[in-house]
């Protein structure tokens, strides 16, 4: 009998690369999602036929008591949240709600409906913030710098919590910025490469962007969701960094995308250090160790920072193509 699975967040980025996986390895595929007036299925593409979905939300306890009374699911994963660091600035109460307390509110309908499932909550390398040692580590303590970190480090020490409460299968990828052609606008990586696309075809001709000299440890989404996978096959509970262990700046990222696109003068194309892109307290450099999931899972990212930046400036270019 084929494994079944619960996907909160399915219509995201992450949602949508772990729904494929799991389609692959023969599982049932159940997907949360929260109902709007327009469908909003455009990264299920091919697959949203496949899978079962859902209508739920993590502000709403009944809504996910229901969800995983109909799936019945053997693993759970929890990738819905709000997401955006700036926004989390604009709509603290919301992110507190959804990020914090919706990991409580999944945790508590998995135990009392199904507590022998499986159940991967997405950290995040947010919860870091302002670093207190690096490269960061499963030890490293905690600094956050927005209330999206902040509502993150909840959201982390309530899936331990129930863990060691309630002897469930609970666990965290604490992931380090993984991107892709499916990531939104309004986060950097598909901002720059998406504007690169633009200026190319002459639909406009600067980038804005924010601090040059943030730097961050990017990965591909479509390798890290093979990593969720893997934390909940294992035989015990156990949280892990999933990260490339390198770090590259904001500058660097948009140099090479530039690079890809073929444009030359990049340096006259963007402008720095735009006021609208700065938060009341910035996150400066991260940097991930993944040893520990090197070691024990046999993981490690398939592709480079190069490749990365190639795939989703080329995806873009052929998107204002058409």
């Amino acid at each position: 009998m084929s494994k079944k699975a619960l996907i909160t967040g399915i219509t995201g980025q992450d949602g949508s690369y772990l729904a494929e996986l799991l389609l692959e390895k023969g599982y049932e595929v159940y997907g949360l999602y929260r109902r709007t007036s327009t469908s909003n299925y455009a990264r299920l593409g091919t697959i949203v036929d496949k899978i079962h979905l859902l209508s739920g939300d993590l502000l709403d306890q009944y809504s996910l008591f229901q969800a995983i009374q109909e799936s019945a699911p053997d693993e759970i994963y929890n990738l819905a949240a709000q997401s955006f660091v700036k926004a989390s600035w604009e709509q603290p109460m919301f992110t507190g709600e959804s990020t914090a307390l919706g990991v409580t509110r999944m945790l508590d309908a998995m135990r009392m409906s199904k507590p022998d499932a499986k159940f991967y909550q997405a950290s995040s390398s947010e919860m870091f913030g302002k670093v207190i040692e690096t490269p960061q580590t499963e030890t490293t303590p905690f600094y956050p710098r927005s209330p999206y970190g902040v509502a993150k480090v909840y959201g982390h020490w309530i899936t331990v919590n129930y863990r060691e409460s309630y002897n469930l299968f609970a666990v965290s990828g604490i992931l380090f910025n993984h991107e892709s052609p499916r990531r939104g606008l309004e986060f950097v990586t598909r901002k720059i490469t998406n504007t690169v696309a633009k200026i190319k075809y002459g639909r406009t001709d600067k980038l804005y962007l924010g601090n040059p000299e943030a730097k961050r440890d990017w990965g591909y989404a479509k390798d890290y969701v093979e990593m969720m996978w893997l934390m909940l096959q294992q035989d015990k509970p156990e949280d892990f960094v999933i990260a490339t262990g390198e770090t590259h700046s904001v500058a660097e990222f948009t140099e090479k995308a530039f690079a890809v696109a073929g444009i030359t003068d990049w340096e006259s194309r963007v402008v720095w250090n735009d006021p609208r892109y700065t938060r009341p307290a910035e996150v400066d450099h991260l940097i991930g160790n993944p040893q520990k999931a090197k070691k024990m899972l046999g993981w490690a990212p398939k592709t480079t920072f190069d490749e990365l930046v190639s795939i989703m400036v080329e995806a873009d270019l052929e998107l204002e193509k058409k």
